[in-house]
């Protein structure tokens, strides 16, 4: 019952947190303005994330009493989490330099993939493979990719917080079916974290989550993806699989802009999301499309390799599909330019 009323009070402190965040950034005139590379139309104040932080991070010694998370995992978390919350909440209040960022970026990733042990061993073609220091070097820039491209990600009202709370609630149901429920409480405690964010953010959004939030729930999901590794190889799969939408929108995006020649931290628009905004004249239905493919198609994928499927071909059911999606919707490519 104690791990329920966690979950009650994270929610309440995200909620309240977030509410306080609002009028600060209003009193401070802390606002995203509109421009032409936007997807919203209003001012709107930013920096909610922070809420999730707060509420998340102070939740994480409660778990560890608990016996929910080990020592690892808790000072991984926190200590990765908190300084790509601190350097997003400084860029967010002005400008830090992308070199300096990365490199902080690095230093986040390091320290949790020294907590939590490094690179385990993982699972391909029913075969275990040890990748060592190979691995750790993936790892690395795999958690590196997955907290920028949550904040390149982070462009319509609600989607950020959508897909935080699904893959999270859909993780849960992995971990559950799997037999893994010690690792079930973590996922759920960052959901609800996020949940009590989403009731201002929900479109049309009253508070943006600004980077500090997106960066930290790229690290913190990428973290508990690999800290899942080591109770079962199968399971970062799953997470991967949960991840799609994200992955497959800003990867292809990425590479589409690299070979089109443009400034990779350039703000722009072009990602399959942000046309689907565009096509749809709604952040809502969107947000809601994406809820949808999470839920009703990567969902059972994720759990049927989490029970012991194909890794390989789980993947591949999962993503041939969202790639044909982004390059019908054209992401990477600039309105009113041709594709490659």
């Amino acid at each position: 019952m104690t791990v329920w009323w966690l979950l009650l009070a994270v929610f309440a402190v995200s909620w309240v947190l977030t509410l306080v965040l609002r009028r600060y950034a209003l009193a401070k005139s802390l606002m995203d303005i509109p421009n032409e590379r936007s997807s919203h139309s209003i001012p709107t104040p930013r920096g909610g994330g922070v809420a999730i932080v707060v509420s998340f991070l102070l939740a994480l010694p409660f778990l560890a009493g608990l016996g929910l998370l080990s020592t690892g995992a808790l000072f991984g978390l926190f200590g990765s989490g908190l300084l790509v919350a601190a350097i997003g909440f400084a860029d967010d209040h002005g400008h830090i330099a992308a070199r300096w960022r990365l490199l902080g970026h690095f230093i986040s990733a390091t320290w949790a993939l020294f907590w939590l042990n490094g690179f385990p061993e993982i699972e391909l073609f029913g075969i275990t493979v040890d990748l060592g220091w190979y691995g750790n070097i993936l790892a690395l820039v795999y958690l590196v990719w997955m907290l920028n491209l949550y904040n390149f990600m982070d462009g319509i009202d609600g989607l950020a917080s959508v897909e935080a709370i699904s893959v999270c609630l859909g993780m849960a149901l992995v971990y559950w079916f799997s037999g893994n429920t010690e690792l079930v409480w973590a996922p759920l405690v960052l959901s609800t974290a996020v949940a009590g964010f989403f009731w201002w953010n929900f479109p049309p959004a009253r508070i943006f989550m600004g980077d500090a939030g997106s960066g930290f729930l790229g690290v913190v999901l990428g973290g508990l993806s690999i800290q899942s590794c080591w109770a079962s190889p199968n399971l970062l799969w799953s997470w991967v699989i949960l991840l799609g939408v994200f992955i497959v929108d800003a990867t292809w995006t990425l590479v589409q802009r690299l070979l089109r020649g443009d400034k990779i931290y350039q703000a722009h628009r072009s990602h399959a999301y942000q046309q689907a905004a565009v096509q749809l004249d709604s952040h809502k239905i969107t947000t809601y499309i994406i809820l949808a493919i999470n839920a009703l198609w990567l969902w059972p994928i994720a759990v049927w390799v989490g029970l012991g499927g194909s890794q390989i071909f789980g993947l591949l059911l999962a993503y041939i599909p969202l790639c044909i999606l982004v390059f019908k919707l054209r992401a990477g490519v600039p309105e009113g330019a041709g594709g490659l």
